[in-house]
């Protein structure tokens, strides 16, 4: 066995996983020892200002340090540290790498979109079920952008990462408490336009399923299944209905902070930004459910994401 560490920093969250795995690149599911997740939001007015601010990096490298801890007390022997969406946006990404490479050791990859669909198609379809010929559409839909990915049981077909995600979303349009319908048409035109420009180069209509990854998502499910606090097992494999996902999607959008923040499986750096992922996954599936000429009529959650890809990627590469 390997012990490894993946570390995915995206614009809303930094998460860790070390997991134990089949070394020399052989088959079979990871193990997990720890997996941990800390809301920094290091987009914050990436979007509008083209920089990471000085206090989210200090809370990512604060985030960061905590990690490199776990990662020696657990003895992981390779470390991947992957960042996204607001790194790739930012002019000053460069303090951001110098500050990860002196706090871990390892120089920190900032990721194309095309390689991010790729990993969070990994990570997913790690623990689905095979598919044979049937493809299956990956949704990962982050802060600042969202990656949709068709592919099958002999890999990746299409792949597009696109600039929409809670956080640039809220930041960019949903400023009322709860948000306006001035502010929810205007959010809903970028959704279609960045579903237009993914069309372009992933065919969504042939897509026969559909797999929803990462926190905006699995939080919708969890409030569609009316947990009483944030249940990964309930939540992992999870299948609901369009109609279903959609009223809590929109539930959730037409909630006020106070009323989102008192749900039991809300996580506090959620709060404000949910109710632009809802808008985002409400209307990816609508799409879906247009293009597909009725064929997907349900999606599923998954807690297996890119941070798993990027642990698999690791052990790909011994």
């Amino acid at each position: 066995m390997s012990r490894v560490a993946a570390i995915d920093c995206g614009t809303n969250s930094i998460r860790l996983l070390i997991a134990d795995a089949a070394a020399n690149g052989a088959p079979g599911p990871l193990a997990d020892v720890v997996r941990e997740m800390r809301v920094v939001r290091l987009g914050q007015g990436v979007d509008a200002t083209g920089e990471l601010a000085p206090e989210a990096l200090e809370r990512t490298f604060a985030a960061t340090r905590e990690y490199a801890t776990l990662i020696k007390e657990h003895g992981a022997e390779r470390i991947r540290f992957a960042a996204t969406s607001a790194t790739r946006d930012a002019r000053n990404r460069q303090v951001f790498v110098d500050g990860i490479r002196d706090l871990l050791g390892v120089e920190p990859e900032v990721i194309s979109g095309d390689e991010e669909a790729a990993l969070s198609f990994a990570g997913a379809s790690s623990v689905l079920p095979a598919t044979g010929e049937d493809a299956i559409l990956v949704v990962d839909l982050g802060g600042g952008s969202t990656e949709f990915v068709l592919g099958d049981s002999s890999g990746v077909i299409a792949a597009r990462s696109v600039d929409i995600g809670c956080v640039r979303l809220t930041e960019r349009h949903l400023r009322s408490d709860p948000p306006n319908a001035a502010e929810i048409a205007a959010a809903e035109a970028d959704v279609d336009a960045a579903l237009d420009l993914a069309a372009l180069t992933v065919p969504l209509g042939r897509a026969t399923a559909v797999v929803g990854v990462a926190g905006s998502i699995t939080t919708i499910t969890a409030h569609a299944l009316g947990l009483s606090e944030y249940q990964p097992g309930r939540i992992h494999g999870a299948s609901l209905d369009l109609e279903t996902i959609s009223d809590a999607a929109t539930n959730l959008l037409e909630m006020t902070r106070d009323e989102r923040a008192a749900l039991p499986y809300m996580h506090p750096g959620r709060v404000d930004v949910i109710g632009a992922g809802a808008l985002v996954w409400r209307r990816i599936l609508t799409r879906l459910a247009s293009v597909s000429n009725g064929n997907i009529r349900t999606a599923v959650s998954s807690e297996h994401d890119i941070l798993d890809g990027i642990a698999l990627s690791i052990r790909a590469g011994e």
